[in-house]
């Protein structure tokens, strides 16, 4: 097991001058901690990150030369709803971005968080939700 910090080590001091005050060492890998840390590893699999390949320098220069489309101006998608995307309005809903959406209603999430409510807003929130049929 590493070793806590040494409170009495005080401030590490800037740039060249820093240095770890924090006196973690694992010890031996071969026993003690080594194997009680390595049983740990081998109960469950590791996480692995997947390959991340940086974007080619070409494709960063084009995406940062694009023209921004100013606030005022007009829009690139004239016949796509703005609420193209949402759950409410006209156009496709959130289906479309890949989301299924959360089947569970508001009222139902409120109700599980009632137990630990202290200061009784959670219970105006609820009461809200159920009477709007959320």
């Amino acid at each position: 097991m590493a070793e806590p910090m040494n409170p009495m080590a005080g401030v590490s001091g800037p740039g060249k001058y820093a240095v770890r005050t924090d006196n973690l060492r694992m010890g031996s890998t071969a026993y003690g901690e080594g194997v009680e840390t390595s049983a740990i590893k081998s109960g469950a699999p590791l996480s692995t990150t997947p390959d991340q390949r940086p974007m080619p320098a070409a494709e960063v220069r084009e995406a940062a030369m694009a023209p921004v489309t100013g606030l005022y101006d007009p829009s690139s998608r004239p016949n796509e709803p703005v609420t193209s995307g949402v759950a409410v309005g006209p156009g496709p809903g959130p289906e479309v971005m890949g989301y299924a959406g959360n089947s569970e209603k508001l009222s139902d999430i409120l109700s599980q968080m009632l137990p630990y409510d202290t200061d009784g807003e959670i219970a105006i929130l609820y009461q809200q939700a159920v009477s709007r049929g959320l």
